[in-house]
């Protein structure tokens, strides 16, 4: 599974920065990585260099072997707090998705008159 971190202008990308969201992304989405090609992780700070509430956004995309990709957005206070956010409702929307496709297997399975 491959983790592309992007940072707009406002956002100081630094290595220790990409390293941590990598890091973050893989421990929490580790269940799913022989399910994912790429995940995509976008940080943007909304106000530019103002402070301000809820102003740190993270979006992640997700790209699942034979699948559409699955995008989500969470918003915080700090960086940490949106990447782990987003990265909690990207486990949620992947348990969703493979939650759908092994119930749909299993009836198939149960509908088949070889079985």
């Amino acid at each position: 599974m491959q983790i592309q971190v992007n940072s707009s202008n406002h956002i100081d990308g630094n290595a220790r920065l990409d390293e941590w969201v990598r890091n973050t992304v893989q421990d929490t989405l580790e269940r799913y990585e022989e399910d994912l090609t790429r995940i995509e992780v976008h940080l943007r700070d909304e106000n530019g260099g103002k402070p301000g509430p809820q102003d740190k956004r993270c979006q992640m995309e997700a790209r699942p072997k034979g699948h559409q990709p699955i995008s989500v957005t969470h918003t915080a206070n700090s960086l940490d707090q949106a990447v782990e956010g987003a990265a909690t409702k990207l486990t949620h929307a992947l348990e969703h998705l493979y939650g759908k496709l092994r119930s749909k297997r299993g009836v198939l399975e149960l509908s088949d008159p070889e079985a």
